[in-house]
């Protein structure tokens, strides 16, 4: 039982990338055209579909709107009720449709004409009145459906879907958009959270915990305490941070040390300490010290040792990045 069940689910797997495979040999320069309407678009691109086909649109229009390229779905059906007055000039038509011959679909098109709307067709038959209509069409046939009946969506659906992924991401590197822009457009959940950058979260000005080279033990140990972030920074004469003092290192100095009292920070400090800057990612701060096991990073301020600020492994916990 659990060997035939495997065996299906495989049988659907294998399917559905065999229809991936297809479909990029078969990417030419009609995919380029598309990319060049797209990229030209002064307005929105509009997606539209309906059925599964209109589910995967929404698909397509949410990963090109959070990569760069404004996009939002019009179901077709709605589009003959009075919501085809959110078509402007300037926009570009993005039309998915396996047989190309939806009735709902069909109806936008002179309106879309009528604006002189470019028209790009994502759809399974390369003959059907859609794709002879569209200014470019993308064939998305597949061999076959993964279902046993030939009738569910499946094959086709998934071929459809990696096709606008095609077309969200080569569109992503051709505008030149960043891990920056990304952050900007998904400033909530999980996804913004992994975003946010190491100078939104960072002790900055007295909060940040710092000694002089020449500090005696008594003041370095109230200034770690009083800061409460279980380290110092050590600063040169001209301000540039010189090492870091951790808690461990002050009980690493007692047992080595009959008198500490005649220690200063110079003789407690780590040098070379490891840093960030403000500008990177949150997340590249939690990679920093998992790889060196510390739970604390100085921030630089870009181009020079001089401390802005430090961030603390519980900042990142409070924030959610980890």
């Amino acid at each position: 039982m659990t060997s035939d069940r495997l065996d299906r689910a495989r049988r659907v797997l294998d399917v559905e990338a065999h229809a991936l495979t297809s479909i990029r040999d078969r990417l030419d320069e009609r995919f380029t055209r598309a990319l060049d309407l797209l990229l030209a678009c002064r307005g929105k691109v509009v997606v539209t579909g309906v059925g599964k086909s209109g589910i995967v649109c929404r698909k397509i229009a949410a990963t090109l709107a959070s990569t760069g390229t404004p996009a939002f779905f019009l179901h077709a059906a709605d589009g003959n009720h009075g919501d085809a007055g959110t078509l402007v000039r300037g926009d570009v038509l993005l039309a998915v449709s396996n047989s190309g011959e939806s009735e709902e679909l069909l109806r936008l098109l002179p309106l879309a004409r009528r604006f002189g709307i470019p028209l790009v067709a994502v759809c399974g038959d390369p003959d059907s009145t859609l794709a002879q209509q569209a200014d470019v069409a993308l064939d998305v046939s597949v061999p076959g459906e993964a279902c046993p009946l030939g009738l569910a969506p499946t094959a086709s659906t998934t071929a459809a879907m990696a096709i606008g992924d095609a077309l969200a991401l080569t569109l992503l590197e051709e505008r030149g958009f960043s891990a920056e822009d990304f952050a900007r457009l998904h400033p909530g959940g999980a996804l913004g959270r992994r975003l946010t950058r190491v100078e939104d979260l960072m002790h900055g000005g007295d909060a940040m915990p710092l000694v002089g080279e020449d500090t005696a033990f008594k003041e370095t140990l109230v200034e770690i305490t009083s800061k409460r972030l279980g380290l110092t920074g050590v600063l040169s004469a001209s301000g540039e941070l010189r090492g870091v003092i951790t808690d461990g290192d002050l009980r690493r100095a007692l047992e080595r040390t009959a008198d500490p009292r005649q220690l200063r920070a110079r003789d407690l400090m780590t040098t070379s300490p490891k840093t960030i800057t403000g500008s990177a990612l949150a997340a590249e701060a939690v990679a920093l010290m998992e790889r060196h096991a510390i739970t604390s990073l100085f921030v630089l301020a870009d181009g020079s040792r001089r401390p802005a600020g430090v961030i603390h492994l519980h900042d990142l916990l409070r924030a959610g990045v980890v």
